[in-house]
């Protein structure tokens, strides 16, 4: 049988390569007639990955990370009757059954069927069912007819793969976030963060007809990428209040539509940006939005946080002033992006040219050996998407 290497979590700030079990049509002890096993063709470094290799969840040690998967289908179970051996395909990171009423209802992110743990199950996650992760050679997908999205042309996909890729995951979550948000033509949007997703956000508020993207960040690499596809940007390591340095932009100092993109490790802003506060990016939301806006919270944020400063922040308790938003009557939307939703319309907006994605998010492919290198990279702030190439097949 042919070997099989994945990118493990070993300790906080260690990743290594190592030899794995090459998938079989298995979920424990049943067969999975529904799944596929997929040859991958891209597979990519996530920020949400980030937070367990800097020792910020309780993943274990041996994890295989991965929840950002294309690949080609070489074997299918007896019970996948559209998707075929050949196919191109692009993986949702939510893992979901189609069966269960919350798959029926579109909410594949929170599948009812597929983690025993709670609601929601993803490739190569924390308490999130125990699936093997992507970052490797082969992986099996389960409920492939249902998940699974086919590219109707191997090789126009193949020409476009950078892009496509990203449909697993930050491209729609990012999409997702300015959706929630309330953003459509014309909005005025804060985007949190210029990390991958928080990149992918601001290239889609423009894409939903947004007439300006502020985004704020403490990296400057990751604010000029922001500012090469046309954001303007605030750089919050400076003293100046937000409210002042998006009135300087904006002309008033609210937004129609706030979109986090940081979740639990944020910072403060100005004299505080070296120090962790984890609600500031949800407080920050509701002081800047104006009143019946909205605020789309497609960051991450979590029920374990073993690296926290204090006891309530370690089982995901912030102190967050509900009041606030209460008062100002915001809508707010939280959770994993039901990739589903939205995948398909974003593979036609990529195929037909309305968006360059990977351009916005500056995708760099790396070999399956490097991923280490690309961890080390990325946790020091690169401003790159890192797109792991497990076979050679990507062009250059």
């Amino acid at each position: 049988m042919c070997q099989n290497h994945g990118v493990a979590y070993i300790k906080p700030g260690e990743v290594a390569i190592h030899e794995i079990e090459y998938p079989k049509l298995e979920l424990g002890n049943r067969k999975c007639n529904h799944g596929v096993i997929l040859k991958i063709v891209s597979t990519n470094i996530c920020g949400s990955d980030q937070h367990m290799v800097r020792g910020r969840t309780t993943a274990p040690s041996g994890l295989v990370l991965g929840h950002e998967i294309t690949g080609i289908v070489i074997e299918a179970g007896s019970d996948v009757e559209f998707i075929k051996i050949g196919d191109l395909v692009s993986v949702p990171f939510n893992i979901a059954c189609g069966r269960c009423r919350n798959c029926k209802a579109g909410q594949t992110g929170i599948c009812l069927n597929v983690n025993p743990s709670r609601p929601g199950a993803a490739y190569g996650y924390v308490d999130m069912g125990g699936w093997v992760g992507g970052q490797a050679e082969y992986v099996m997908v389960p409920y492939a007819d249902f998940n699974l999205l086919k590219f109707p042309d191997k090789d126009q996909a193949m020409a476009k793969i950078k892009d496509l890729t990203l449909l697993s995951d930050i491209f729609p979550t990012g999409f997702h976030g300015a959706v929630t948000a309330g953003v459509g033509p014309g909005s005025i949007v804060y985007v949190a963060g210029a990390g991958p997703v928080g990149l992918a956000c601001a290239a889609s508020c423009h894409l939903l007809g947004a007439a300006l993207v502020i985004v704020g960040d403490m990296i400057p690499e990751r604010l000029q990428q922001a500012r090469s596809f046309g954001c303007e940007t605030i750089d919050l390591r400076e003293k100046t209040p937000l409210p002042d340095a998006i009135a300087a932009i904006a002309g008033t100092p609210e937004v129609d539509s706030f979109v986090d993109c940081v979740g639990f490790e944020a910072r403060g802003h100005g004299a505080e940006s070296n120090t962790e506060h984890p609600a500031t990016v949800l407080n920050t939301a509701m002081a800047i939005t104006r009143a019946g806006g909205a605020i789309g919270i497609p960051g991450l944020y979590v029920t374990g946080d073993p690296g926290a400063k204090d006891d309530a922040a370690k089982e995901g308790s912030l102190r967050i002033r509900i009041g606030l938003g209460w008062a100002k009557s915001h809508s707010f939307y939280t959770g994993q992006c039901p990739v589903m939703k939205y995948h398909r319309a974003l593979m036609n907006a990529i195929l037909f040219d309305k968006i360059k994605i990977a351009k916005a998010v500056n995708v760099e492919v790396i070999s399956l050996s490097e991923a280490p290198r690309g961890y080390r990279d990325f946790d020091k702030g690169a401003a790159k998407k890192f797109v792991i190439d497990p076979h050679g097949l990507i062009a250059n």
